[in-house]
């Protein structure tokens, strides 16, 4: 638990950092001018949430093979954060297609390929409140997020592959070098916020998991019974 708060802390601490570098510091991009800002959050959201539906696609792999109730409270710790990260990328998207594109949405290869697996993401949660037997529950979320799993490579090539308004995938390689540090610091901030995050509800899955499983308590009546 202690390790978790010192990701959350450390997340807090370099997006603080980064945010304030790209506000405040960094030059305004040439063709953009300060609209451009919103990349030292939005392109870092982008990164982790790729990797959160990875790590959630991992583990219900794991879950599979292994049949260990800790892999399906890691699955549902990793649904729920990249489902928060998906949330977060597509209103940030939003915000920066208004200026850019004149819309608020487009039905763009990208957009909609992260909009779709966002949904997918929030019916796994759903799916897992309805089921009350926690090993079907396990088992049918573990399938359903290595089947929407799928569509991961289909966001990430989906503007190499068709006409899309997106720009092409964003690194340190892709921008110019005065955007680099306050890049970098938003990447480690939420990919610590992601690791606290994805520890503390895992942490918070075992206990759930554990008193459900747990045995009702034997009555005073039942033992004289027995």
């Amino acid at each position: 638990m202690k390790t978790a708060w010192i990701f959350v802390v450390l997340g807090v601490a370099f997006l603080v950092a980064g945010s304030y570098l790209g506000l405040f510091v960094a030059p305004a991009e040439e063709y953009m001018g300060n609209v451009q800002r919103i990349m030292y959050v939005h392109v870092p959201t982008a990164w982790n949430w790729m990797l959160a539906v990875l790590y959630a696609f991992g583990a219900a792999i794991a879950f599979l093979f292994t049949a260990n109730a800790k892999w399906d409270a890691r699955l549902e710790a990793g649904l729920e954060v990249s489902t928060l990260l998906a949330f977060l990328l597509c209103c940030q998207g939003s915000i920066w297609a208004k200026p850019t594109w004149g819309v608020w949405w487009d039905w763009d290869p990208r957009l909609t390929s992260v909009a779709v697996l966002l949904f997918a993401s929030i019916g796994i949660i759903a799916l897992r409140g309805f089921v009350d037997d926690p090993h079907r529950r396990a088992v049918w979320s573990a399938v359903a997020t290595i089947i929407a799993s799928v569509d991961l490579p289909i966001v990430y090539y989906s503007v190499k592959w068709w006409n899309s308004l997106h720009q092409q995938q964003s690194s340190p390689q892709t921008v110019s070098s005065q955007f680099h540090l306050p890049l970098r610091l938003n990447a480690f901030g939420v990919l610590f916020l992601m690791i606290g995050f994805i520890m503390l509800r895992t942490r918070v899955a075992n206990m759930n998991r554990a008193r459900e499983t747990a045995l009702p308590p034997m009555t005073e009546h039942a033992g004289e019974i027995a």
